[in-house]
């Protein structure tokens, strides 16, 4: 018996061509037992998330299946988007799943949620009597192999990104977000994005001051937060746990200065601040007192960097651990 994997993803197709391939949740069994009924295919399951759609079939004859699958898949299809499919044979196919289950071929690097829905679809097509042999071995042994490199290793610990990692940060240092207020000086993408993190983790008020005060009332209107005037900031800093500076000032708008007048009335409360501006708003003797944590640009790209190269030697093993169950 032979086995193929057909499909597409989020890196072989745009988002307009996957949605045309997907299957609803519950179709997937009926899908599967479908696919069961054309000639040579003796297993199928089917597998379809918002990131991809596979097809996975145990068929007599590898060159017959693959034609066979081909032309379901084309039914109804423009050619322009047949050429976005993939199609993995044999061992290759087997190794793909096995990494799909770990994380490794996910947007997110090591994310947990496609462990489920792997097991999802395979219970479907299960119960709809389109698996024998061939898959209910191959996707038990996926399992064991996905809670095997989860348990193992270290592949989905640590954040890649400036946002993430200053999030990350910031739930160090208080423990965690919730209830804390956060501030934002500028109205940059990138400081949406941080703000944005942190009041998904539960950060419960968000200040937003700019020089267009226009631009700081629509941010603020989308983070459910409150702006001030750009010469009013200060008086907010009082209560701020978490500041985030993104601004175009050629000179810094945040001085060690500013924030020794408040630090008797902040009651030397801890406050973290992100720097993501190139010049820096926030002056660097800021970080300098005592209950300041102060990270630029530059610190939180380079814990990004350690993280991400610390991701490939993850990546690494996990391959070997797979290579070694095949």
């Amino acid at each position: 018996m032979e086995l193929i994997c057909m499909g597409l993803n989020h890196d072989t197709a745009p988002v307009e061509v996957r949605e045309h391939f997907a299957v609803p949740a519950e179709k997937l069994g009926a899908r599967a037992k479908e696919l069961t009924g054309l000639s040579t295919i003796a297993e199928s399951v089917v597998l379809s998330t918002c990131n991809r759609m596979e097809i996975y079939i145990a068929a007599e004859d590898r060159t017959m299946g693959l034609e066979i699958l081909r032309n379901h898949l084309a039914e109804g299809r423009a050619k322009e988007e047949m050429k976005h499919l993939y199609q993995k044979c044999g061992d290759d196919a087997k190794r793909h799943l096995f990494s799909l289950v770990c994380g490794l071929d996910s947007m997110v690097l090591g994310e947990t949620e496609i462990f489920g829905q792997v097991k999802q679809a395979y219970k479907q097509a299960l119960e709809s009597g389109a698996t024998k042999g061939v898959l209910n071995k191959l996707f038990q042994k996926s399992f064991a192999v996905g809670k095997k490199i989860r348990t193992h290793t270290r592949i989905q610990m640590g954040a890649t990104s400036v946002g993430n990692v200053a999030v990350d940060l910031a739930e160090k240092i208080f423990g965690n977000l919730k209830g804390s207020r956060v501030m934002v000086i500028g109205a940059g993408e990138t400081s949406r994005l941080v703000a944005q993190s942190m009041m998904s983790r539960g950060a419960s008020e968000l200040t937003v001051t700019n020089r267009s005060l226009e631009r700081a009332e629509a941010l603020a209107a989308e983070l459910n937060g409150s702006a001030v005037p750009f010469d009013a900031w200060e008086e907010a800093l009082i209560k701020a746990d978490v500041v985030v500076s993104s601004t175009g000032a050629p000179e810094p708008v945040l001085r060690a200065a500013q924030i020794e007048s408040v630090r008797r009335k902040r009651k030397y409360r801890p406050l973290f601040l992100i720097d993501i501006a190139v010049p820096r708003d926030i002056e660097s003797e800021a970080g300098k007192i005592e209950e300041v944590y102060l990270y630029d640009i530059d610190k939180l790209q380079q814990l990004a960097n350690e993280a991400r190269e610390s991701r490939a030697q993850q990546v690494r093993i996990c391959e070997q651990m797979i290579a070694e169950e095949i």
